[in-house]
């Protein structure tokens, strides 16, 4: 950590960049749960098998929403200029 201050307009963009890596990886959590977990709400499974999809669908979900914060971050941080 540098003992540099940044700018308003450095601070502004890291904020954007964190609320996009957060808003992009809620709806790639939701989609791909939906995409799993969506055969419960639809067809009537065995009570094993619904129970399966949902943990499976939000634990995908999950697992893929936190991936997708990480690299968009990672990301901003490699392109940034020091």
């Amino acid at each position: 950590m540098g003992t540099s201050r940044r700018s308003q307009g450095q601070r502004d963009e890291m904020t954007v960049e964190i609320g996009y890596a957060l808003l992009s990886a809620c709806f790639l959590g939701a989609v791909v749960f939906g995409a799993i977990a969506g055969p419960v709400a639809v067809w009537r499974l065995p009570a094993g098998a619904e129970r399966f999809l949902l943990v499976a669908g939000a634990w995908v979900g999950s697992v893929l929403a936190v991936l997708r914060v990480v690299h968009v971050l990672w990301r901003y941080a490699g392109a940034r200029p020091r």
